[in-house]
Order: C-alpha cells, then structure tokens, then sequence
C-alpha cells in the first residue's frame, strides 16, 4: 500500500536511486496504490550521468510492496522493500530502462506488463 509521499526504490537501470510519489493514477480521487498502480513520481536521488536526472518527474509502475497483497486464491504475497520502475508512456506499458532488479509480482503480467515481467529475475 503505497500513498502520496511514499519513499520508492527504484528497480531498474534508469539511473534514479529514490523516488517520492506525488500523485497515483487511477479512476477518481485515488489515495492508494498497490502492485501494478502507474503513479507519478519525483526522482530524489538519481546518479549524473543516468537517463533520469534528479527533481525530475517521471511514470513508474510498482512492482513490491511491503503491505501484504491478497491474491485470487486467498495467498498473500509479501516483498522486503517499495519499489517501483520507470516507464516511457503508461499506454505502452514499456520500461524505460533495459534491467529490472530483484522480483517482481506475478500481477504485473495479469495487467499487460509483460515486458516487465519477461526482464525481471524472479516472478512471485
């Protein structure tokens, strides 16, 4: 369960290192996002030569949440840290950067990220 203000790592090779949410995409007034929520982010810590620059603002799906997710079957699944990846366009789906670190949900797939999900470690 992410909200505005939220500290996000971030999972690819764009360059950013922290993000901070500022807004979560969704029908209406949205305050909460999950796994597989686009939201718009600011990169806070990010190196000078990446393709994201610090204060920038940037789309970014989440892939892990500390919150426990409830899935179909009545499992939950549980991650270590927030994270989230850069994307181009939330139409396309398509990551900005080329590497996804560390796992991702299986959810992501359910929810046409599966550019995603094929360049992640691990899927859970």
């Amino acid at each position: 369960m992410i909200q505005l203000r939220s500290i996000l790592t971030v999972a690819d090779n764009t360059g950013a290192h922290y993000m901070s949410v500022i807004q979560v995409h969704g029908r209406g007034n949205k305050k909460l996002a999950f796994i597989g929520d686009i939201v718009t982010a600011v990169v806070k810590k990010a190196d000078p030569e990446g393709m994201v620059k610090k204060h920038e603002k940037v789309k970014a799906v989440l892939i892990r949440t500390r919150k426990g997710n409830r899935r179909k079957d009545g499992s939950y699944i549980r991650f270590d840290d927030n994270a989230a990846v850069v994307i181009d366009n939330p139409k396309d789906k398509n990551p900005k950067g080329t590497r996804i670190f560390g796992p991702v949900g299986r959810e992501l797939k359910d929810l046409g990220f599966n550019k995603i999900v094929s360049m992640a470690e691990e899927v859970y």
